[in-house]
Formats: C-alpha cells, structure tokens, sequence
C-alpha cells in the first residue's frame, strides 16, 4: 500500500534524538528553545511557542485571546474538528464560515456576507480562525482586512501549511493575524512525533502562552504578587495546562527543519507532476491560488459525486493509500447536537462527496506516483 503521507527519518534526525537521551535534559531543556528558535526563523517572527500538539497549540492561541463562556469563533467546516473544538474548550460557542469551491479554503465573500449579517444581530465573533487547508494559505489579506474592520481577532490554523508562502511572505508571518498555529505530526512537512507551536509578533501573547503551557506558573519576580519566598519559589498565576513538548520530541523537530526547504519543494515538485499527468481526466485537481506557494501537505483531487464512493474503494483495492480530508465538522454528531444540520455550508458539504486525498510525501519516488496516476486513469476510465 503507498500511503497518502510518511514521514522522513533520516541518521541526522536519529543522532539528534540520541544526544538528548544521553544528556542531563530529557524535557524542559535547550533542546525546546531551539526548536522554537528554528520555527520562528521559518515563520519570520520573534516568537514561537512548543507544545506537545497543535491542538494544544490552538487552545493556547484561544486564551492568550480571552476567549471564553459567551463568546464565538468563527471556523471553516472543512478541516479536522480541533480547529474548532479548541474553542469548546474555553466555554465558547462555535460557528462556521463556507468555503470557496476553488481553494476549499474558508471564503472570504461568505465572511464578509456572515460578518456583516453579524454585526446587524449583535453577535459578532470574537475569533476567526481560518485554516490554510493542504498547505495552500487562505486569502489572508482580505480576511485580516475584514478582521479588522469588524475587531475581531484571527488565530491561522496552518497546522498543513509551514514552509508554504503567501504573496511572497511565509505563513505564519502574522501579517494578517495575531497568532498562527502549526502541526508537527509525522505525516505533515516536518515532525516532532507528535507537536506544534504557536508562533506570534506579540510579545505579551508569547509570554501568555509560555506560562499557560506549564501550569500558568512563572518565576519571574516582576510578576508574582510578593517578592519571592527563597530562590526556589514559583507561583500560579492562572490556570494552566502540562502542554510542553520534550527536548525528545524538539530534538527530532530541530533537526527536521534544516530540511523544510527541501521537503515544500519537493512536495511541490510532486503536485506539479500529478497537475500536468492527471489534468486531462474529468477530475478537479488540487487547488491552487496567485501569488501563493502551498506547502502541498496534501494533494486533494475531486471526482464527481457518482463515482466518488466507488473511485475511493477502487484505488484503495489497487494498493492506493487514499483518504478523505475532511468529514465537515458540522456534521459531527457532536456538532449536530448543537443544532447544525446538512445544508448549512453547502459547498463544504458538496467538497465532501467529492474529495479524494491521493498519495504525496517527500522520498515518494517516480515508480510511486507512476503507480499512483496509473491507478487514477483506470478507475475514473472504468
């Protein structure tokens, strides 16, 4: 079976992780911070925060923001059900902005059409948080615009998307955003095993962030509310969470990012093999926007509704390693309890009887894809 992504370990990686083990530091050591140094560099911002996942990561963004009970976020349905529960998790409610059929990227016509029915019924978003679906980033300059226009923040959810770029800048610039958020799950462009991070331009939601990661505990004296007891005092100064990443997992991430380059370019090298080999069937390939460059952690294809079921079991028959990204969120029973129901963001819905993610990592070779495109032109000919 070639699966749809893999991640790349190589001796590098492996040594890196070796030296932590055999050092005084197996968490809460250097290996953190330069991890955090590597993705702030790659993002072009001051800061990056580690934690041991990118929900973590979204959930940490949402109460840097004081997001709370009586509050919104705004999400897109088409992504993985994180981006939106990060919001549940601070007692907030949640709703959903369409996408566009093209990009399957959250719309910014039907926002600016949402916010503005919005503001008219008192109940505007506190929260967006736009997902950069595949790699490809959303059109970020007119979301933060409207953002703005309306005072709302925006959190990116590019948990697919580092190493990508956006009118020349690399996502997770916050050009547009107060913070952006990526994965480090061994199937995205890097890994750490499992990870994220919270990169910002902001130094006091840096500083949030770090503290709600550990506990929301400092020992900083500028901050404690008496001078300390002895060299040894730490005091909580709201209620945190044990979200760290380990100098382990940050080792393996560290070493990973020498090779982001690498790894986007020949991701992209891939896609632009499967547009010009696949473009002449009667199938959607994988969106695409100007002046973008997608990080291409997935290749999503479309194949009409008729045939969908019937194409994914095909190729998953003939050794395909296919998937489906993703199931909208407001069709999840949890999601549906609240009131959500099948017409409500009828593009996303329609993306969904139509999506098929087909197989792209970095060391996939030539005879792979071969493989790959010859088991697409069968299906959609049969």
């Amino acid at each position: 079976m070639i699966p749809y992504g893999r991640q790349d370990i190589l001796d590098d990686d492996i040594e890196a992780v070796v030296a932590v083990l055999r050092s005084d530091y197996l968490t809460q050591g250097p290996a953190v911070p330069r991890f955090e140094a590597a993705v702030a560099r790659a993002a072009d911002v001051p800061h990056a925060v580690a934690c041991n996942s990118a929900t973590s990561a979204l959930h940490l963004a949402c109460m840097a923001l004081d997001l709370g009970p009586g509050d919104l976020l705004w999400t897109s349905p088409i992504t993985f059900v994180a981006s939106a529960n990060c919001a549940r998790y601070c007692g907030a409610d949640v709703d959903f902005v369409d996408i566009d059929p093209q990009t399957a990227n959250m719309c910014p016509d039907r926002l600016a059409e949402k916010l503005a029915a919005a503001k008219a019924a008192g109940r505007l978003p506190k929260i967006i948080v736009p997902v950069h679906l595949a790699g490809l980033s959303c059109d970020m300059a007119r979301i933060g615009a409207l953002a703005r226009d309306y005072g709302v923040r925006v959190i990116e959810d590019a948990s697919h998307a580092i190493g990508g770029r956006y009118h020349g800048v690399p996502v997770g610039a916050c050009s547009h955003s107060d913070i952006t958020v990526f994965s480090f799950h061994p199937v995205k462009i890097v890994t750490s095993g499992e990870g994220g991070a919270a990169v910002t331009r902001d130094d006091a939601l840096a500083a949030r962030m770090e503290r709600l990661r550990s506990h929301g505990i400092t020992r900083d004296p500028g901050l404690m509310t008496h001078d300390p007891d002895g060299p040894w005092y730490y005091q909580q100064l709201e209620l945190g969470w044990n979200y760290r990443l380990t100098d382990i997992q940050a080792a393996l991430g560290a070493s990973q990012m020498t090779r982001l380059t690498d790894y986007v370019a020949a991701r992209n090298r891939l896609a632009d093999r499967y547009d010009a080999e696949l473009g002449e069937l009667p199938i959607g390939l994988a969106g695409r926007a100007e002046d973008c460059l997608s990080a291409f952690h997935l290749y999503v294809i479309r194949v009409v509704q008729e045939r969908h079921r019937s194409v994914f079991e095909g190729l998953r028959a003939r050794g395909i390693g296919v998937n489906l990204h993703y199931i909208p969120v407001h069709l999840q029973p949890y999601y549906r309890a609240m009131g959500f129901a099948e017409g409500d963001f009828p593009a996303a819905e329609q993306y969904y009887r139509e999506a098929i993610s087909i197989p792209l990592f970095p060391t996939m070779t030539q005879a792979m894809q071969d493989d790959v495109i010859a088991a697409i032109r069968s299906e959609i000919a049969d």
